[in-house]
């Protein structure tokens, strides 16, 4: 089969990493810069414990439209890069292939098949993915893996490989089996599901908290528990967003025991040792001066929240302070340029 994984960053290269590694496929990643460069010149390097891996796609490109049409394309692009490249992910596509998307927060997608209006515009402005990559021509992906740029072509893994993968509309599809027995192939932990938007709630319960906390604070998960109140306002944010699930039809178990469990073992799963020192994916975008993935892990949950009558004082918040974190570098940058 012909892959392609568009976005090849931390998530993305990883997932390539393992795909190329199976073997049998023609695995082709699309990416920039420096991280390009290097992907180019010295293959893909996967750092995971004291192990070091390297591995060689079929091709690296900064250009989707230089490869040929393909069997499934992997979207590992952060959800605020996604419709901006609508297009190019519309044009890899195949006649008979699909497009999994592997994202956090709520997807461009979630309307489809629920009888729901179409679009979310916070998530896909201008409709620009729900037009031209088409809703049915989609499976949704939700990972639990902890992975990290250290250095351009390096990625570094810190553990948990679950990867759940399901159709919008809960059908098991032999798309959906092909896909799960392509990942299981590679050694992850895939599964297929017939009820994606739970498990996306799953995800979302943890996300805002530990995601949105460790950005706003610049501090990493096992660090959140030292300061008084944070593990207070983590708690309080996956009780709003178990409340808003719940308005949704969606039951999600004690989301804020699963927090307080994550916050006392620094993220890890509740069978591993504890974890120090991890940076969730918004955090390490903080860090790194990156756009954020505001909208689709806080402000379109907010937004179900207000249509679906649920208060999230909390979570209405800290979207009002990650807007504003998101503003500061582009001001910084503008009076960097006012200056020159």
């Amino acid at each position: 089969m012909k892959l392609a994984l568009f976005g090849a960053g931390a998530v993305g290269g990883y997932l390539a990493s393992r795909l190329i590694a199976g073997g049998g496929h023609d695995v082709s990643i699309i990416a920039r810069g420096a991280h390009l460069a290097a992907i180019r010149a010295s293959g893909l390097t996967i750092l995971s414990g004291t192990e070091r891996s390297v591995t060689h796609p079929a091709a690296a490109t900064d250009t989707p439209a230089d490869l040929p049409a393909q069997d499934i394309v992997f979207v590992t692009l952060k959800a605020f890069a996604q419709a901006d490249a609508a297009e190019a992910i519309a044009a890899l596509r195949g006649a008979a292939g699909w497009v999994v998307f592997v994202a956090n927060g709520i997807p461009w997608w979630w309307r489809h098949g629920t009888g729901s209006r179409g679009p979310l515009p916070l998530v896909d402005p201008g409709a620009r993915l729900w037009n031209t990559v088409r809703p049915e021509h989609v499976l949704g992906c939700v990972v639990y893996s902890a992975n990290e740029i250290a250095a351009p072509g390096v990625i570094r893994h810190s553990g948990q490989n679950r990867w759940i993968a399901g159709e919008p509309d809960g059908t098991l599809t032999g798309r959906l089996q092909t896909t799960v027995s392509l990942l299981a192939h590679t050694g992850l932990a895939a599964e297929a599901c017939t009820d994606l938007r739970r498990e996306i709630w799953m995800k979302v319960s943890r996300n805002v908290p530990l995601n949105v906390v460790c950005a706003l604070t610049r501090l990493p998960i096992d660090a959140l528990r030292g300061v008084p109140g944070l593990e207070n306002l983590c708690l309080q944010l996956a009780d709003e967003v178990a409340a808003i699930a719940r308005a949704c039809g969606m039951q999600i178990g004690d989301a804020p025991a699963r927090i307080r469990a994550a916050l006392a073992n620094g993220g890890a799963p509740a069978d591993a040792p504890p974890w120090r020192g991890i940076k969730p994916s918004m955090l390490q975008d903080v860090l790194h001066r990156a756009p954020l993935e505001t909208e689709a892990i806080v402000g379109q949950v907010r937004q179900i929240g207000e249509e679906a009558g649920v208060p999230c004082p909390a979570i209405t918040t800290v979207l009002a302070l990650l807007r504003g974190l998101a503003l500061a570098p582009r001001l910084e940058d503008a009076d960097a340029d006012s200056l020159t």
